[in-house]
């Protein structure tokens, strides 16, 4: 299997690796090697580990030294920097996804949860490579041009708030009341539930969400009903 050209990846996190295998690496996704066992790198997780902890450690220390809120402030901040939906949405943004190493089966499910995982992980284990490759301060400035830049909007719209909190207090604040979410529809085998949710102002439904489980489409619900109401 020919190695792929990462000379544009490179150009898109704006860092030039003196080792290119560390950064291919970091793209190879388990699926790819049980169908290639032969091929001459090794999968990413390693690096998604020690990627991780970098990016933990970047971020709350730049959280630390610009910051003087209470702990419970900065985890929620750092929190809503470095989920998945984040680090993966970011990835997206450096085109990180033209360049995995995946399984034919993994290559066709675009736009699933599965993908948006691997796309997280894949951002940490850029991060890996970039700390083994560069070092610290590399890494951590790559972490701050394309992840911590984020921080501006997530404190102007609260969005380190979780939906449900968010429309919560807003519903009670603007209308007084508390909402009510209800099961409106639930679709597949138990061990891939798909659950559609409505979330209801006393007897007006609001918004619907859907998710794989019920929590995650209330989530979805509340966030479509911020979107409604405008608030």
């Amino acid at each position: 299997m020919t190695l792929k050209d990462i000379s544009q990846l490179e150009k898109n996190i704006g860092i030039e690796f003196k080792n290119k295998d560390l950064l291919r690496q970091a793209l190879v996704h388990r699926s790819y090697l049980n169908e290639h066992p032969s091929f001459e790198l090794p999968q990413n997780e390693r690096l998604e580990f020690l990627g991780d902890a970098v990016l933990e450690l970047a971020v709350t220390d730049y959280l630390y030294k610009n910051f003087d809120n209470a702990e419970g402030d900065l985890t929620n901040w750092r929190a809503s920097l470095v989920n998945a939906n984040m680090l993966a949405n970011v990835s997206r943004d450096l085109n990180i996804e033209d360049f995995l190493y995946l399984s034919r089966g993994e290559s066709k499910d675009k736009d699933t949860k599965a993908r948006h995982y691997i796309l997280a992980n894949a951002f940490e284990s850029v991060v890996g490579a970039i700390y083994l490759d560069r070092g610290y301060t590399e890494a951590a400035n790559f972490i701050h041009r394309f992840l911590i830049i984020h921080l501006s909007t997530i404190l102007e719209n609260q969005l380190y708030i979780d939906p449900k909190s968010r429309f919560q207090e807003a519903a009670q604040e603007e209308a007084g009341v508390t909402p009510t979410y209800r099961v409106i529809n639930e679709t597949g085998p138990d061990h891939n539930k798909q659950f559609v949710v409505a979330v209801f102002l006393e007897k007006e439904e609001i918004a619907r969400g859907e998710g794989s489980s019920k929590q995650e489409a209330q989530t979805q619900a509340a966030k479509e009903a911020l979107k409604v109401k405008s608030w």
